[in-house]
């Protein structure tokens, strides 16, 4: 098998089959019913948003920390601060998830299920369609605007004219950031994949060897971070010399030490 293959090989393996995905449309379709019910009138919407709508989510197995972002928006008539909100949250899944583990990560209400986790996140929307979330706990104000699903037309309109790699690259790239400890954000880390440029890249290989060889870090990110990186582009290299060399069997090899199997 060439590195070509086994890398679409395994970004086909990094999409959610059919049965994983009927499974968690599922849940959701459950939590947005038990939302209606629950909370009745006080809400203005609910939706999904994040990796999720984007068609970049891990399969659990993959990422056991894999997770649906489903927003929801509360009328909020009395202009209650997020913790208000948070303990709403947090009230409606000990109801409905008694079972289930569900725990406090600010400014999120995280439910974790068998078989995928959901962040909810509470919000609030003024007359103009602005929305807000609960500011970072480091910062002075409670509430910041957000819009939850701009990114997706701006990652589709880089796959499109990328010839549909730039998904498939990004679950690599996300499957990568997981075994090395997951120090940059999914958001983070798919924002500066659509934004770099990947000219004379002509299949996933390529644009895979163009994404590494772009990585850098900061002064001030964490030495093991560093090293991680550092390795990754050190394997690239040695993957790129075999290739050169005629010597596809080493070169799969050595790409597998950057991305194993599951």
């Amino acid at each position: 098998m060439s590195v070509q293959s086994y890398l679409e090989n395994l970004s086909n393996k990094l999409n959610l089959k059919q049965d994983e995905k009927e499974k968690v449309k599922k849940s959701i379709d459950t939590l947005s019913d038990r939302l209606n019910r629950y909370f009745d009138d006080q809400l203005k919407e609910h939706f999904k948003f994040g990796s999720y709508t984007r068609g970049t989510i891990l399969p659990r197995k993959a990422d056991p920390k894999s997770d649906v972002d489903y927003m929801v928006i509360f009328k909020n008539p009395n202009n209650y601060k997020p913790n208000t909100l948070l303990n709403y949250l947090r009230n409606f899944v000990n109801y409905y998830y008694k079972s289930s583990e569900i725990y406090r990560s600010h400014p999120t209400i995280v439910l974790e299920l068998n078989h995928i986790k959901f962040e909810l996140v509470p919000a609030k929307k003024d007359d103009w369609g602005t929305i807000y979330i609960p500011s970072p706990s480091s910062s002075y104000e409670d509430w910041m605007t957000t819009d939850p699903n701009a990114f997706n037309q701006k990652l589709t309109n880089a796959n499109v004219n990328n010839s549909n790699k730039i998904k498939p690259l990004v679950r690599l790239m996300k499957y990568w950031n997981r075994e090395n400890g997951s120090y940059l954000s999914s958001y983070q880390l798919e924002n500066w994949i659509v934004e770099n440029y990947y000219w004379g890249c002509n299949n996933l290989k390529d644009y895979l060897y163009s994404t590494f060889e772009k990585l850098t870090y900061n002064y001030n990110d964490p030495q093991g971070y560093k090293d991680k990186v550092d390795r990754a582009k050190k394997i690239i290299k040695k993957t790129k010399e075999y290739e050169a060399d005629n010597m596809p069997y080493s070169a799969e090899s050595e790409i597998k030490k950057l991305f194993p199997d599951f």
